[in-house]
């Protein structure tokens, strides 16, 4: 496919989405930004975060991850439908009985402003390395196949993708993200299904399609070996805590939630996500296995990231089947990158510079300045990292989350669990700090002195070492009122 062809398909899908953009949203407020009125129906909110949570990574890094893993992901995703249950029943109903406008909201409440503020820093540290890691794969693509052949350069590839994502998030912020992510959704999905069928009819067997990808090796999903990183325990484990941690005290997943119109809506959002997502993920792994088979049947050299990308500009594959790879690429991209940018600027403002508490002109005028900060910190994040990103862009996301996430996990769990208070309020900063590095010093030496490698449970680890440092440093309290404010 021409690359021209290529530029003109985002340009129409981009219209497309500043159109719904315009339908959806008339009002310009910050309450309307932030929550959107808190009137979404939760069906809606559903179906887009399908979109959200899949992002250009799974699209592209989760089928090119078969080749070394086989479907060693699906152990992780069952791990995620336990996990959304937990939010479901444990964390929403903490959300919406303390009505504040981020989760993080909590944390002041539970411990004071400077554990709300290390709460919020944690996750805007988290959002900003996942959404430019996810950004990353689809700008680089998009580099390698339209924009190398137009003669422009990599960092104007970034700007304009970015650039284009402002423009229609800025006008309703999260009412406006919820709308595009329906219609985002619709095309990754349609493009997904569609390349499934048109790459097995090019693939010469004639088995039905369960039949060839069931009998091939890679297949395989079921791991029980405790030795490889594979293993179901880990990967099941991992799954259950990074959902917990990367959807449940995440707010750009959350933001979506709380615009539900109740509880018990943003509980169905939360358990009908969580079964669809199992089989989306499953219909993922069944492309990889197709475009695996493919790529070795036309002697197609490429491997994991790079997979999809070369099958889909293969000369010999249908052009409808690229056609559909940028559909999808695009809309995943801006799935993900819309509601980031959206969080990231709400946590910003509310959790960080107290932005509720200012009049509603000086706020909004904020509200825009952080926006555009936003989209520029994401872009210069993307543009250094280039040289150092390796092939498979999906482990650096669960790895970076393990790390990032930990202390979060460490701070709900400890304010849900306990009714201890804190004796120092800066504890909980050192804590949350410290907390990264001795899980990287653990996952140093557990192979070295206990021959066992962590995987993507070591954020189980890190949650229990900032619980465990918490309850120490709050075990001298024996009288709340004791405690210093």
């Amino acid at each position: 496919m021409k690359p021209e062809y290529i530029l003109l398909l985002m340009v129409g899908y981009f219209f497309l989405l500043l159109i719904v953009a315009r339908i959806s949203t008339k009002e310009t407020d910050n309450s309307t930004f932030f929550l959107g009125n808190r009137q979404s129906p939760w069906w809606l909110v559903s179906f887009g975060m399908i979109g959200a949570s899949l992002s250009g990574v799974t699209f592209i890094s989760v089928p090119g991850w078969v080749e070394t893993s086989g479907m060693a992901y699906l152990q992780m995703v069952l791990g995620y439908v336990f996990g959304y249950f937990c939010i479901a029943f444990l964390l929403l109903p903490i959300y919406y009985k303390f009505n504040t406008t981020t989760i993080y909201g909590f944390l002041a409440q539970r411990y004071g402003k400077v554990a709300h503020t290390t709460g919020a820093t944690f996750f805007i540290i988290s959002r900003w390395l996942g959404a430019s890691f996810r950004l990353y794969l689809v700008a680089a693509v998009l580099q390698s196949l339209v924009f190398d052949e137009l003669g422009i350069n990599f960092i104007w590839t970034v700007i304009i993708t970015l650039a284009l994502i402002w423009v229609y998030t800025n006008r309703g912020g999260i009412r406006t993200v919820i709308f595009t992510d329906t219609l985002q959704t619709i095309a990754m999905l349609g493009a997904m299904c569609l390349t499934i069928y048109y790459v097995y009819i090019s693939i010469d067997n004639s088995n039905g399609i369960i039949n060839t990808i069931m009998s091939q090796e890679e297949s395989k999903w079921f791991f029980p070996d405790a030795t490889d990183g594979r293993n179901f325990w880990k990967q099941f484990l991992g799954g259950i805590f990074i959902t917990l941690a990367m959807t449940g005290l995440d707010q750009d997943m959350m933001q979506k939630n709380l615009t539900c119109r109740n509880l018990k809506e943003a509980q169905l959002n939360m358990i009908t996500l969580s079964g669809v997502l199992v089989f989306v993920n499953a219909l993922f792994l069944s492309l990889g296995v197709l475009l695996l088979i493919y790529a070795r049947q036309e002697g197609i050299e490429a491997h994991g990231d790079q997979l999809f990308p070369a099958v889909a500009s293969y000369a010999e594959i249908p052009i409808v089947v690229g056609l559909l790879f940028f559909i999808g690429l695009i809309a995943a991209a801006y799935s993900s990158a819309d509601s980031a940018l959206t969080s990231l600027t709400t946590s910003f403002c509310v959790d960080i510079l107290g932005i509720e508490k200012m009049e509603e002109s000086r706020g909004l005028l904020i509200r825009k300045r952080v926006h555009v900060g936003m989209t520029l910190a994401i872009a210069l994040l993307i543009i250094a990292a280039r040289p150092f990103v390796d092939t498979s862009i999906i482990k650096n996301i669960f790895t970076a989350a393990g790390y990032t996430y930990g202390p979060l996990l460490g701070l709900f769990t400890f304010g849900i669990l306990s009714k201890a208070k804190i004796s120092n309020k800066w504890i909980i900063p050192f804590a949350a700090i410290l907390s990264p590095l001795l899980t990287y010093l653990a996952s140093w030496a557990s192979p070295l002195y206990l021959n066992y490698t962590f995987g993507f449970e070591i954020i189980i680890l890190n949650g229990i070492i900032m619980t465990m440092m918490l309850h120490f440093s709050s075990s001298s309290v024996k009288n709340p009122s004791q405690v210093k404010r």
